[in-house]
């Protein structure tokens, strides 16, 4: 028989070749981006605006332009280049599929059967359909070009520029694309002169009179209509906040003169003193009046199938009727707590808005809808409707996860929960949860278990009425949460107890505040004897200290009992300090790390909490973020216990006791730079703990550097800390400086592209003899210490989430020696992070 060697690097060098010619093929074809565009017509490949001869790239601006080019990745269209490779011209079934390609048909015809000759056919037809959609080009619309030149001149018109114009100019060049430049011309600005208001109801005019308001229309400023509308929206507000349930913006005037030479205009504001009102089919005008709550009814089981059915259960409650078609399940007094308009009260509109949101923040009900209605034989008098439609009161929830970091391999974790709504009869929600996963790790296989349960309560749960001091309309929360988790051939096999009790409140629309008053962590480390088994490379370093005390350059220490005795002996000899300081210094390093990371803790934390947010929802792209967390942990502990262990450590219940402040400050901002879904965000980060009473810092709530979410150029504790390249498992510090700039871009369909800068840190600040130079914060001179990684990043979008991939390059390394900048700024040495939704 004859051998057969394969030779594999020939193989790679083939496959090489074969993918450059793909490559190749693929760009040849498809880069000619106006093979789709036909003889008559051209492409657009930019447009230009210029407002008084000076190029304009506002945003705002960029909002009015109709037509735009082919959106581009990386300066390239690449889903006009995916569209080029498919052909307009190919067959649509697979009978003509079949004439244009007989011998391949009837190929698969003869060999297999006609139905498989069908199916290939149609397998080249969708491949070609897949590829046509995508971005065709762009071909320039005279009609468009002049929308978009009357909207230009339509937006300058609302900013006061009465006699601005705009030109344009179509350039057409002979490769099939062209040009579109905007030329606008402003002119002078109208401002505002003389301004007048008249309030034909003696109603209205007696409110707007005693609010004492201040018009934002004022004599002098610049016409703008934004100002107009502003104005008459408070208005509105104002009128409809003071019990006028009727009153709409159709009844405000605004008169200008635009006739005036002098670019000037006077203003007359006209609000009406009747309204109209169908009767009969025909229109009558009535005044207005301040109308009043007489009647609210909440129906707490309504489905659209029993709306017209008698309902079987009513309660009646401070007023307020609750009705049921089967059983009322809510405790009215409960309930009641989130309607804000009550009987006898004047309507107000912020009250009905309050209303809804609260009612949709119990998280009970699927939809929440309040109608009003006037009460026969009154014109100033209201009955409100509360329609309640209740989510299932038990749902589960699954959630499942990969995850990575330079300690554990690839690993899968997944959690269950089942959610009891309104478990106490006050919408209350108790959820149960269990987590498992299971880590291949670099020591083999390792799983963790756990379970919690945690009880949302929708208002304050506090002794001594202290609940009066946070009103209702901020929406205040009480979570109560018990649980706890075991792991096994991860890490030291640590066991978790955790009890919680946390007050939350929405201060206004965009401020929340968060308050946890007893937030307890238990750590219990079982195996702290496979220390040196877990972190091997702590081990390796002191077997190097060893061989230098030793004068024995093949002595490794016996596991656990001999390093750990060998590490608490070299740190208290003189000696070898004095002769062997690198030497010494390592060993307390690592002494100083096992004694972190195998002490148990208890960790009593109480802890303030403020967030502003200025999004608005979901597609917002300008806004900004802020959150400040302060935290102490084991003051008031520390106060009644006055016992230590061996390590001056203080204890409670002969468990050592976490000791700490700790702040984390962090800011984002958010701006959208106008073209379609193009985002460019910044955010930063600050983080310091200081400890007391010779405490260390537990290793689960120090920071870390690097991982999807971080510095992407880096894996998760692989950073840091300062200008060190430890080369372990885990790098921990104290204080952390964290800074991110990221462009968010479409690319093509659901496929979405990023480019970003991380900078940042960690560092020691505790003062410990046991930390080396190199890892202590030492104030400018450390910034030298930040570290910056750059790279680019492909995003899915499926709207409920997005999956992420960012590739990280090392730009400036702060532990090399030499040539810090871009020394490892390749693919080799990148790092891959897959994550899930945006990393900040």
């Amino acid at each position: 028989m004859k051998n057969t060697i394969f030779d594999f690097d020939s193989t790679a060098k083939v496959m090489k070749k074969l993918s450059f010619y793909f490559l190749l093929t693929f760009f040849l074809v498809s880069c000619n981006s106006t093979k789709h565009v036909a003889e008559d017509e051209y492409m657009l490949t930019q447009n230009y605006i210029y407002v008084d001869s000076v190029k304009n790239k506002s945003s705002e601006l960029q909002k009015y332009v109709l037509q735009k080019p082919n959106p581009r990745f990386l300066g390239l269209p690449f889903g006009l280049y995916f569209h080029n490779i498919g052909n307009h011209e190919k067959p649509k079934t697979p009978i003509e599929w079949g004439k244009k390609n007989p011998r391949s048909y009837n190929f698969i015809k003869t060999i297999f059967s006609e139905k498989q000759s069908i199916a290939y056919a149609k397998s080249f037809i969708n491949l070609n359909k897949w590829f046509l959609k995508y971005d065709a080009p762009e071909i320039i619309s005279k009609k468009k070009v002049k929308r978009t030149s009357d909207n230009l001149w339509a937006y300058y018109k609302t900013q006061g520029y009465f006699k601005s114009k705009v030109d344009t100019i179509v350039k057409l060049h002979k490769d099939k694309k062209a040009t579109v430049e905007y030329h606008i011309t402003k002119g002078k600005p109208t401002v505002l002169d003389t301004i007048s208001i008249k309030i034909e109801s003696p109603v209205l005019d007696s409110i707007y009179k005693n609010s004492g308001r201040t018009s934002l229309l004022k004599t002098g400023n610049q016409y703008k209509d934004q100002t107009f509308r502003y104005e008459a929206k408070k208005v509105v507000k104002l009128f409809r906040n003071n019990g006028i349930y009727n009153f709409m913006e159709s009844a405000l005037g605004f008169y200008v003169d635009s006739t005036r030479k002098d670019n000037k205009t006077n203003v007359n504001f006209i609000i009406s003193g009747n309204r109209l009102t169908e009767q009969n089919g025909n229109y009558i005008e009535k005044p207005y009046k301040v109308h009043k709550i007489k009647e609210v009814n909440v129906i707490t089981d309504y489905s659209f199938t029993k709306k017209d059915k008698t309902h079987k259960d009513s309660i009646s409650y401070n007023g307020i009727n609750f009705l049921a078609h089967n059983k009322i399940k809510y405790n009215p007094k409960y309930l009641s707590q989130s309607i804000f308009l009550k009987p006898g009260e004047i309507y107000k509109d912020t009250l009905r808005n309050l209303t809804r949101t609260h009612l949709k923040s119990l998280k009970n009900f699927k939809s929440t809808n309040i109608k009003f209605s006037t009460i026969p034989g009154s014109d100033n008098e209201l009955k409100m409707d509360v329609f309640l439609a209740p989510i299932e009161k038990y749902t589960l929830g699954f959630e499942t996860e990969l995850t990575h970091s330079n300690i554990r391999n690839i690993g899968t974790s997944a959690k269950f929960s089942i959610i009891n709504r309104n478990a106490l009869r006050g919408a209350e929600l108790l959820k149960l949860s269990f987590l498992g996963s299971y880590f291949n790790s670099n020591n083999g296989p390792g799983w963790e278990i756990g379970a919690d349960a945690s009880l949302e309560v929708p208002r304050f749960v506090v002794p001594f009425g202290w609940s009066k001091f946070v009103p209702k309309e901020m929406s205040p929360r009480t979570l109560f949460s018990i649980g706890s988790s075991f792991q096994k051939n991860i890490g030291l096999d640590r066991q978790t107890f955790t009890i919680l009790a946390d007050y939350k409140w929405q201060f206004n629309s965009k401020k929340t505040i968060q308050l946890e008053v007893f937030n307890t962590q238990y750590i219990q480390n079982l195996n702290i004897d496979r220390f040196f088994n877990i972190y091997s490379s702590e081990y390796n370093n002191l077997n190097t200290v060893a061989q230098v005390f030793y004068n024995d350059a093949t002595r490794k220490l016996n596991l656990p009992d001999e390093a750990i005795s060998f590490m608490n002996m070299v740190s208290t000899n003189t000696n070898f300090k004095n002769t062997n300081p690198v030497e010494y210094n390592s060993n307390l390093n690592i002494l100083n790390r096992y004694n972190i990371v195998t002490s148990d803790f208890l960790i009593p934390t109480i802890a303030y909490s403020f967030t502003y947010n200025s999004q608005s929802d979901f597609k917002d792209n300008n806004f900004s973020f802020f959150k400040i967390r302060i935290a102490n942990s084991g003051n008031i502990l520390g106060l009644l216990s006055k016992k230590t262990n061996a390590n001056n450590k203080k204890t409670f219940l002969n468990i050592p006791l976490a000791q700490y402040f700790k702040t984390d400050i962090e800011y984002k901002q958010f701006w959208d730079i106008g073209t379609k879904n193009s985002v460019f965000g910044f955010r930063t980060f600050l983080g310091t703990i200081i400890t007391y009473d010779n405490s260390a810092i537990p290793f689960t709530k120090s920071y870390f550097a690097g991982g999807s979410n971080d510095i992407r150029a880096w894996q998760t504790y692989e950073l840091g800390p300062g200008s060190r390249n430890t080369g372990l498992e885990y790098n921990i510090g104290s204080l952390k400086f964290l800074t991110s700039a990221e462009y968010r871009f479409d690319v093509f369909s659901k496929l979405k592209g990023a480019l970003f800068i991380d900078a940042g840190n960690i560092w020691d600040i505790t003062g410990s003899s046991f930390v080396d130079e190199d890892s202590t914060f030492d104030g400018f001179n450390s910034l030298s210490d930040i570290a910056i990684g750059s790279g680019f990043g492909a995003r899915l979008d499926f709207n409920f989430l997005i999956l992420r991939l960012d590739i990280g390059f090392k730009t400036y390394e702060p532990y090399l020696n030499d040539k810090k900048w871009f020394k490892n700024y390749n693919f080799a040495n990148a790092t891959y992070n897959i994550g899930i939704n945006y990393p900040f």
